[in-house]
């Protein structure tokens, strides 16, 4: 059986998705900017939102000893609070102003990351000024677009916790904002039944996704795995953003 353009990228977004929840961060917000190239930002948003639940109860269980309780005490009131604020905001924003952000989002990340290296500077302590500016940024992103990735690695690379630490402090985070975008999304675009059943077809390619991202988190070397997600992310943003200003 041939898959469609939709179902192939729909499959492909999930795998993503679980990868991000196995510990590869910043992968998943590659999943909605491929999305968004055959459908509306909040449509794919929506859509992939079973599938980042069902992803984190086994991304929360696999790091269930590692994570950062002070700094999640910071992030999680911090990530509602930019939730509630996508919520009160997302139906009087166009389409084509979420692919922007969504694109300028990805973007301005990739850059960040490649003109911050090099530089080095001592480990910083967890911040509550910080941690509230990045963690209600990060709630934002991630109720618009799945995309609270950038924000939030802002606020905790500097730290430099441990690679298990950081990504069980991602995962616990994001499982509790995207328990929090459920009522949001279903009272912006109430989900049908069969809306449920795609999610539902894609969530072993996520389940996949997660037991992978794990194993890859604690046997494979960053360097050259984040190099490809970087160039993929810039990629699919800029396609993104192209779309967004010129209509395409």
């Amino acid at each position: 059986m041939t898959l469609s353009l939709v179902e192939g990228l729909s499959l492909l977004a999930a795998l993503l998705v679980g990868l991000s929840k196995g510990g590869i961060p910043a992968i998943g917000m590659i999943a909605v900017p491929l999305l968004t190239l055959v459908t509306s930002p909040m449509k794919a948003a929506v859509l992939l939102l079973p599938i980042f639940v069902v992803s984190d109860i086994v991304g929360v269980w696999l790091y269930r000893h590692s994570y950062s309780l002070e700094n999640l005490k910071i992030l999680i009131p911090a990530g509602i609070a930019g939730v509630v604020v996508g919520w009160l905001t997302a139906s009087h924003v166009p389409d084509r102003a979420l692919a922007f952000l969504l694109g300028a989002v990805g973007i301005g990340f990739c850059l960040n990351v490649w003109l911050r290296k090099g530089s080095v500077s001592p480990p910083l302590a967890p911040s509550g000024p910080k941690g509230w500016f990045w963690g209600t940024l990060s709630g934002f992103t991630s109720f618009i677009s799945h995309a609270g990735a950038p924000p939030f690695q802002i606020y905790l690379l500097p730290q430099r916790l441990p690679k298990a630490v950081f990504a069980g402090t991602a995962t616990i985070f994001f499982a509790v904002i995207n328990a929090a975008k459920i009522p949001p999304y279903q009272n912006l675009q109430p989900y049908s039944l069969e809306s449920l059943w795609s999610a539902a077809a894609l969530v072993p390619a996520a389940l996949i996704g997660t037991v992978l991202g794990a194993y890859l988190t604690r046997r494979i070397a960053d360097a050259w795995f984040f190099k490809l997600v970087q160039v993929s992310l810039f990629s699919v943003s800029a396609k993104v953003l192209y779309d967004a200003i010129w209509g395409g």
